[in-house]
């Protein structure tokens, strides 16, 4: 089943508006928070003014999963669009109109899946970090890039040479120990925020991650975003959002 949150001043979204009706689910978000809902969110911005049309899409860059509805000019709509919102509509959209957008956008998730979830740390694809909470652990690029590519694994181990062909793109011995500096680096910053237990060193050659490695849906804890921090600021954003 597919899924979408909605954002509005009201807490259900109209009859044209509402995917229900297209067998979709409504989720709600987690502990009032929208970060960790990777999928279509939909955002009746009738009530807003053209400036905060455009911060509440610039909030949720570089994520490509808003569908703003209710904005009427052309030139408007096109700015939009121009700085990543997944689709920003008229007011006069049906819902056979927006189930069909809608679902262009959800499939974009299958292809390129943004967020990966291990236990209470988020890899984010798009800035190449990790967090834990709110907290960034500021990986090197290499550095995230070891860690997604054992994500890639879920589980298995991984070798020394695989993530030189995979990270480093080197398909012979550099005769250097640049991997094993990176894991160790990687490993103090999984370290101090509380994760060291993540990454494990096989006894046979190569490493993998203890945790199995869910795409997409987010579980645990919610982890508040620009988007989320945006949304307080609104005076409907949040008085539903739970």
């Amino acid at each position: 089943m597919k899924h979408f949150g909605w954002i509005a001043h009201d807490s259900e979204p109209p009859v044209q508006w509402d995917l229900r009706c297209a067998d979709w689910h409504l989720c709600k978000g987690q502990n009032g928070c929208r970060a960790e809902c990777k999928h279509v969110l939909l955002c009746d911005v009738r009530e807003l003014g053209p400036a905060d049309r455009l911060g509440l899409a610039e909030a949720d860059r570089p994520a490509w999963r808003l569908i703003l509805l209710g904005v009427e000019e052309p030139s408007e709509r096109a700015r939009l669009l121009s700085i990543g919102c997944a689709e920003a509509l008229s007011a006069s959209t049906n819902l056979r109109e927006l189930a069909v957008r809608a679902s262009r956008v959800d499939e974009m998730f299958g292809m390129l899946p943004r967020w990966r979830v291990l236990g209470p740390i988020t890899l984010d694809l798009f800035h190449r970090d990790a967090r834990k909470g709110n907290r960034w652990l500021r990986l090197h690029p290499r550095e995230f890039g070891v860690l997604w590519r054992l994500a890639d694994a879920s589980g298995e181990r991984v070798t020394r040479a695989q993530l030189l062909q995979d990270v480093w793109r080197i398909n012979h011995e550099p005769g250097t120990n640049s991997v094993e500096v990176h894991v160790s680096r990687l490993r103090s910053k999984l370290a101090e925020a509380g994760c060291e237990h993540l990454l494990q060193t096989v006894p046979e050659g190569g490493y993998r991650l203890t945790t199995e490695v869910p795409f997409m849906l987010a579980q645990g804890f919610a982890q508040a975003d620009s988007l989320d921090r945006y949304l307080r600021s609104l005076d409907w954003g949040y008085t539903h959002a739970t």
